[in-house]
């Protein structure tokens, strides 16, 4: 379960005050893996941050009675000035898992060679993609953050990491941030869509998907 409390978060924009998330009090229960829908701009990544606590809301506050990944996919996930080795076994000591197991999975799965030694900062945007989704893949959580990682690396990655994804989610909750409504119906059994500040849950997610197309139009 996820509980949002008057929730509130706004930037400043060019002189002006931008409200993205507008006194937001909505409770999301467990059991299912919601599509997070909305326009470009509309705050989907600053309310995932939210929820996994790396950004701090204005005011109001996130409720959880599980565990939560951080968004995987978004940039800032993994400390660059490390090795992919070192951000792996800080975040096992952090998280309380097994670090040597936890290691040799995020290398095998990764799979970026000698870079797994090297610091973070010389990885490409696609070894990148691949460290984060380990990292995050090898801790079990009660909800996955997912913003855009499928649509990240190639092919072989995106089949893997689909795969593997799947897998957690049969056990795992998950709210997902993807352009590609097909990756979101092959994952989501329902919807959340975040427009004007505000948050809407739908059941639906056919249904979730045409109030969204109309909103982009």
């Amino acid at each position: 379960m996820i509980r949002f409390e008057n929730l509130c978060k706004s930037f400043e924009v060019n002189g002006h005050r931008k409200v993205v998330i507008d006194n937001l009090t909505l409770t999301v229960e467990t059991g299912r893996s919601l599509a997070l829908l909305g326009r470009n701009g509309a705050g989907k990544s600053t309310l995932m941050s939210i929820i996994a606590g790396n950004m701090r809301p204005d005011s109001g506050r996130v409720i959880s009675d599980g565990t939560i990944s951080w968004p995987i996919g978004q940039t800032g996930s993994v400390h660059t000035q490390m090795t992919g080795a070192q951000n792996a076994r800080f975040l096992a000591r952090l998280y309380g898992v097994e670090t040597e197991e936890f290691v040799a999975f995020v290398r095998d799965f990764a799979q970026l060679g000698a870079h797994f030694h090297m610091p973070v900062r010389t990885y490409s945007s696609g070894m990148k993609a691949r460290l984060n989704f380990g990292l995050s893949m090898g801790i079990k959580f009660d909800t996955y953050l997912i913003d855009e990682v499928t649509a990240a690396g190639d092919a072989a990655f995106r089949a893997r990491s689909a795969a593997l994804f799947r897998e957690r989610v049969s056990t795992s909750d998950a709210i997902m941030v993807n352009h590609n409504l097909n990756e979101l119906k092959e994952f989501c059994d329902a919807a959340l869509i975040l427009e004007h500040g505000k948050l809407a849950y739908y059941e639906d997610l056919e249904e979730a998907i045409e109030v969204h197309k109309q909103n982009m139009r």
